[in-house]
């Protein structure tokens, strides 16, 4: 039901991760919420392979009937050599993204929040200490903007807005006894994928292939998806497999946007550059900030706490060592160093950091085929 003169303490735009659980939060703290998205329904379009690290899942409980539980990551020179990396207790999950898309829209909904599908923000603006949401008939004390690596929040009010991306594209295939279930496999290939890695997920109920790529300076690169296919048939036999999907989009990788935020309006998840800009990843981010954009501007309206832009701006990561790296990753090393590199001790301590965060042990196939279990120190 529509608030009262479609006047709200939250109005969040777009049904994202981050928009979704900042949605759940803040109702469950009293606010009254509405949560306003183009899409016609929660989980439609979804743009992202949904690879949830195990941080990600300590900070929000998904039911497991939509999960894959993946134990380590399978990792490919361009020569074809491989190294298998573990740690101990530690997991990803691949999940059908739309279905927990549906279930956060769900649990958002249950704690009290109104969402409205179907509804595109365009333009807004500040008149008496209200935000008013034209062409929708909504007010709100404040706005989240959580509408992705685009956001028309961040244009419309002239906040930041990410200007670096890696172009992406995956297609899902029905599931296949081919792919090792647990791993994740992901090829590095300077050729293929420049910039990124291509990637093969043995996901919940399917098969999810797909590849990344830094455009470079002038955007000349594009991901070559029938090659990156080709040259990982032999493996896989993909060509046996009927698709299910197809999807591509920008991922934003240059790191927090500036500014975050502006008077009663705020951006998170996406849309504030709350994206690994290595790895590219950025669901675990989307919980854990949105979760705390929520109850920010919760305390705020409430209880007359701090201004959550405020608040945002001193626990939104910056990621100083990871754009680095991404400066570095985007040259797009030649095959030939990788060859050598790869699996020289520094690149496989730099990987298992990457992957795991942690210290963990490395399956290292040898020359002869022999694995040979390898600690990390």
């Amino acid at each position: 039901m529509t608030s009262a003169n479609g006047l709200y303490d939250l109005v969040i735009v777009g049904a994202s991760f981050a928009g979704l659980v900042a949605a759940r939060t803040a109702a469950h703290r009293g606010l009254k919420v509405a949560v306003i998205d183009a899409k016609t329904e929660p989980g439609a379009r979804v743009r992202t392979t949904g690879i949830l690290v195990k941080e990600a899942v300590d900070d929000t409980e998904i039911p497991s009937a939509l999960t894959r539980k993946i134990t380590g990551a399978r990792l490919y020179a361009p020569n074809g050599r491989h190294v298998d990396l573990t740690a101990p207790g530690y997991y990803f999950l691949a999940t059908d993204t739309a279905a927990i898309m549906r279930w956060l829209a769900r649990e958002a909904a249950r704690a009290g929040a109104d969402l409205f599908f179907g509804a595109r923000f365009t333009h807004a603006g500040i008149e008496d200490s209200f935000v008013r949401i034209g062409g929708l008939g909504l007010s709100a004390r404040y706005l989240l903007g959580a509408d992705g690596a685009k956001s028309r929040v961040a244009e419309v009010f002239k906040l930041g807005r990410n200007s670096e991306f890696l172009l992406g594209l995956e297609t899902e295939y029905e599931e296949t006894p081919t792919v090792d279930p647990d791993f994740i496999h992901c090829f590095i290939d300077s050729t293929l994928a420049p910039g990124y890695l291509g990637w093969v997920v043995p996901g919940a109920g399917m098969t999810q292939v797909g590849l990344a790529v830094s455009p470079g300076p002038f955007g000349a690169r594009k991901p070559d998806y029938a090659r990156f296919r080709d040259r990982i048939d032999s493996r896989f036999q993909l060509w046996n497999c009927e698709i299910k999907h197809k999807r591509s989009g920008p991922i934003p990788c240059g790191g927090l946007v500036s500014p975050i935020a502006a008077h009663r309006v705020l951006l998170t998840g996406d849309a504030a550059g709350l994206v690994s800009p290595l790895t590219a990843g950025g669901i675990r981010l989307a919980f854990q900030y949105g979760r705390r954009a929520g109850a920010a501007i919760a305390n705020h309206l409430q209880d007359g706490g701090a201004d959550p832009g405020l608040v945002m701006a001193k626990e939104y990561p910056r990621f100083p060592v990871k754009t680095w790296l991404r400066r570095i990753w985007s040259a797009a090393p030649p095959n030939a160093i990788l060859n050598a590199t790869l699996f020289t001790p520094p690149m496989l301590a730099l990987a298992q950091w990457i992957y795991f965060r942690r210290r963990g042990s490395i399956l290292r196939e040898g020359d002869a085929g022999r694995f040979v279990r390898m600690r990390i120190s």
